[in-house]
């Protein structure tokens, strides 16, 4: 055989923008200690070998959905008259009584055989102080986290702590210690608001695992939405610095006359002295979202737009009314919150009062934001209201916001349980992101053609509002039983007899049928998989036993 490497991703998304916003993912990097990265980036693309054959098609494209991606930026003004930040030497003796050093031991699943373990990896990061005795940081700082422990500067004591949630489509985590006398002598930071164009800021942490805080200093250049690289698909606001953010400085608190203005997070890498941060927008949802003692997640409306009325013929055969702007509906969610609500050519042109431009920007507190921004400041479950145009008549809806995601999830996925079936050698799990970056760093373009087409286009090619997720045979453990099922490794199942297969449970339960046969139909296939289902059942168990894999099924829900 032939091998080649297999290595184990809120607001609405412009249509003309999705390709830029992968792109823009790829060149950003979230900011941990130099060991972690390395081994936490080269772990995507160094698991295991297959072999794979056929032409390589076209590189991957972002799907249009509520679910990410990036806004315009705000637009540049001149710089505003700005009180003078303390200096960084003054805040530093406090700043020593807010900052801990964060020390993580991650380990993920392996994505194509998940009873399996991926190396372990080291991390540092940076977390600080809040009210309540809690630590913030970023979520990719205790991803996949076995043990986590904190320390303060200058002490070689370290106390073992523990995630008390971790928000992953905006890169946030809470921490505690619940020996509560590693508080003593602490000092709790508290947030601000949103820094001005062009004002100074302050970046605080421990960079490159150094054991003493460093401050760097920087002038902010812009704020807009943009993708986080933790999940290389959510979108939320950030603000952009020329701060020098280096790793390690992931989780530290950027600072603005004594109060936090943001978490650092993320720097371009393909330029220099550009970091961006995490603004107290995004935190206090995050912080208001907890307070229930239970994570939701940023919701979103379910639908993708396109913003194409600055032709003014579009605007025309859409009859809109002379001088209305908006973004044009190009396609509804199935089972989203604005199923039924919204249609294809619909005109939305205001959300909650707030006017939406032909670029989809609107104006917030002073600032040209992205549209999403107004439904990024709700919580799951409440409502907005929008104003549309549909054949030349005006309309308003009530919609709520929900989570609303698709069924296969662009995002990257962390803390998940091992969820697969084995059965008679053949490994089934669900299509994931995780699972299609084991093609390698070059995976949207490295795939199979099916796979590809799935990922870019899932949200089309699902007619079932049943489906809870496609599901992949994902590895062969080579026994005589299934010795002729090669060429179907890495095919999305259909049926099993005749059954739909909508989740791994359907699955689970098709395979302990009483048929003579057991017939898996793949949707990439024309031909099925047949096995003699007596024979099946005679080697499954040792197939089991002769490559170690724990159980036959996991079927945990996903967190």
């Amino acid at each position: 055989m032939v091998h080649h490497p297999r290595h184990p991703a809120t607001g609405a998304i412009d249509a003309e923008e999705g390709l830029d916003a992968l792109q823009a993912a790829a060149y950003t990097t979230a900011l941990t200690f130099a060991d972690r990265v390395e081994v936490l980036r080269e772990s995507h693309f160094m698991n295991r070998f297959r072999s794979r054959l056929g032409s390589i098609m076209a590189t991957a494209l972002v799907v249009l959905l509520f679910i990410g991606a990036r806004g315009g930026a705000q637009t540049d003004i001149a710089a505003p008259e700005v009180p003078a930040a303390a200096p960084p030497a003054v805040m530093l003796p406090r700043m020593e009584k807010s900052l801990v050093m964060i020390r993580s031991i991650s380990q993920a699943v392996d994505p194509a055989t998940p009873w399996k373990n991926r190396s372990m990896s080291q991390g540092i990061g940076t977390g600080f102080i809040i009210e309540g005795h809690r630590i913030l940081t970023n979520a990719h700082n205790v991803s996949d986290v076995k043990y986590v422990e904190v320390k303060k500067q200058d002490q070689a004591q370290r106390w073992p702590a523990i995630v008390m949630y971790v928000a992953h489509d905006c890169d946030l985590a809470m921490l505690t210690v619940l020996d509560k006398a590693f508080f003593e002598g602490t000092l709790p930071l508290e947030l601000g608001d949103l820094p001005e164009n062009h004002s100074t800021v302050q970046t605080y942490g421990f960079p490159v695992g150094g054991r003493q805080i460093s401050v760097t200093e920087g002038v902010v250049s812009r704020i807009e939405h943009d993708v986080y690289s933790h999940t290389q698909a959510d979108s939320h606001l950030v603000v952009q610095t020329d701060a020098a953010i280096n790793p390690g400085n992931s989780g530290g608190p950027v600072m603005q006359d004594g109060k936090v203005v943001g978490v650092a997070f993320q720097g371009l890498s393909m330029a220099d002295n550009i970091g961006y941060m995490i603004p107290t927008t995004v935190i206090r949802h995050f912080l208001e979202d907890i307070a229930d003692r239970h994570y939701d997640g940023f919701g979103s409306l379910g639908f993708s737009f396109y913003t194409g009325l600055h032709n003014p013929a579009y605007a025309r055969f859409l009859k809109l009314p002379d001088g209305v702007q908006g973004i044009v509906v190009v396609y509804v969610m199935m089972n989203s919150s604005v199923e039924g609500v919204l249609q294809r050519n619909d005109v939305i042109t205001r959300i909650d009062g707030y006017d939406i431009d032909n670029d989809g920007m609107t104006r917030i507190d002073g600032r040209q934001l992205h549209m999403s921004e107004v439904i990024e400041r709700k919580q799951i479950g409440q409502t907005v209201t929008l104003t549309f145009w549909r054949d030349g008549e005006a309309h308003t809806a009530e919609a709520e916001i929900a989570w609303n995601r698709p069924v296969l999830d662009y995002a990257r996925q962390y803390d998940v349980a091992p969820r697969y079936v084995v059965y008679a050698g053949l490994t089934f799990v669900p299509v994931s992101r995780n699972y299609l970056e084991t093609w390698g760093r070059n995976w949207s373009s490295d795939l199979p053609s099916f796979l590809r087409y799935l990922f870019q286009n899932s949200l089309v090619i699902n007619k079932d509002p049943q489906r809870k997720e496609f599901i992949v045979l994902s590895e062969i453990l080579p026994d005589e039983i299934n010795a002729y099922a090669e060429p179907f490794e890495d095919s999305v199942v259909e049926t099993v007899n005749g059954r739909p297969i909508r989740a791994l449970a359907d699955l689970a339960d098709a395979f302990r049928s009483d048929d003579p046969y057991c017939v898996i139909e793949f949707m990439d296939a024309d031909k099925p998989l047949v096995l003699d289902r007596a024979k099946a059942d005679e080697r499954h168990p040792v197939i089991l036993e002769k490559y170690q894999v724990p159980a036959a099924t996991s079927l945990e829900a996903q967190p």
